[in-house]
């Protein structure tokens, strides 16, 4: 997706949301996601939410829709800036959910959680500017050389493999906890939404 949420997180107790930068022997050393880019350390027992682990809830109990796709889905039908916010009254909110997500779970996902999602969606299109989708390269024919009775064998392509990649009172928690290491390699790289459908939430008091 245009927006990459792969290394960015929500932080039980802590404000805002953060960059990953790498773990350390008692929690996880993050970078603020805001104009001051503070780095602090993220105490272990805080739980770290990776937004690209996180969805939202529909009415089909096996179907959650990827953070990543619901601010796709907002980009495209909103553009960068929200049309709500964390402020917005209920029947606006719940009004920018259904219009980006008509079949969301009007039970499991709360008023909270879209206002979380309202707000790290400001952030995240604040400060990583979307990226549109590069274009695929035309395929380029075949060279022919005048006079030649073979043709060259063509060269196999590989196609490249996809590659997959907020604590106790985050109700649309659901990213694990990052391991502390002693020296860990720095990392490089979501309200009412769930992780994946086997992992349940508590409701934000």
């Amino acid at each position: 997706m245009p927006y990459e949420l792969q290394e960015l997180a929500a932080i039980s107790g802590m404000p805002g949301l953060y960059r990953l930068v790498r773990a350390a022997r008692h929690g996880v050393l993050v970078e603020s996601l805001d104009e001051k880019a503070t780095r602090t350390l993220a105490p272990a027992r805080n739980k770290v939410s990776l937004l690209s682990e996180i969805s939202i809830y529909t009415q089909d109990p096996e179907e959650t829709v990827p953070l990543t796709e619901v601010f796709e889905r907002i980009y495209q039908k909103h553009g960068a800036a929200s049309p709500v916010t964390p402020k917005s009254s209920e029947g606006e909110l719940t009004e920018f959910l259904a219009g980006v997500i008509p079949d969301y779970d009007r039970d499991r996902v709360y008023l909270s959680d879209i206002k979380k999602l309202a707000s790290w969606y400001g952030i995240v299109s604040k400060f990583r500017p979307y990226q549109e989708a590069a274009a695929p390269a035309a395929a380029e024919a075949p060279s022919e050389e005048a006079g030649s009775e073979e043709e060259a064998p063509k060269a196999k392509r590989k196609s490249a493999k996809a590659t997959t990649e907020p604590a106790a009172d985050e109700p649309l928690s659901t990213g694990g906890v990052i391991a502390a290491t002693d020296e860990a390699p720095e990392a490089e790289g979501n309200p009412e939404a769930a992780a994946s459908a086997k992992k349940s939430r508590k409701k934000a008091e």
